[in-house]
């Protein structure tokens, strides 16, 4: 019988120094990577492009957070770019640990309010991996050395 499995109950987000807890959070990579063809016919594959970007939804609580380093850096699009860490553990060792680096945040959904009630309001926080460390998953890159070898 397995035992308790990740859950995104279980993943805290850091970004920068600054733990914040969030309501959903999502990375998603673009790799552009194609099938070579000869005479239309598949012979092998070439590298394309790639890029990642992902949503932080918080609650007002938590933005304050964003908000003093927004303030502190003169406004939000002063931020400088942050690295953002997700991270779950069980209590059954399960463990996930996926690191974006040089995250651009930028600011989405402000203000989303219904007359009627019933949720608390949130912000979403929009950003784009801007360095070519781009991601790791479980300590292990996306991108071959090779691919970032040279890059400052």
């Amino acid at each position: 019988m397995k035992g308790q499995r990740l859950s995104g109950k279980n993943i805290t987000v850091t970004i920068g120094d600054m733990k914040v807890r969030f309501l959903k959070a999502s990375l998603e990579i673009s790799d552009n990577s194609a099938v070579a063809s000869d005479g239309g016919i598949p012979n092998g594959w070439v590298d394309g492009d790639v890029s990642a970007n992902g949503e932080i939804e918080v609650n007002l609580a938590n933005f304050k957070l964003i908000k003093e380093a927004a303030k502190s850096a003169g406004s939000f699009r002063g931020l400088e770019p942050f690295d953002i860490t997700f991270y779950g553990k069980t209590a059954d060792k399960e463990e996930e640990k996926i690191e974006a680096f040089g995250c651009k945040i930028k600011l989405g959904s402000i203000l989303d309010a219904d007359s009627k009630g019933g949720e608390a309001l949130s912000r979403k926080l929009i950003f784009d991996v801007t360095s070519p460390d781009f991601v790791n998953i479980g300590g292990v890159p996306y991108l071959r050395e090779d691919e970032t070898e040279g890059m400052l």
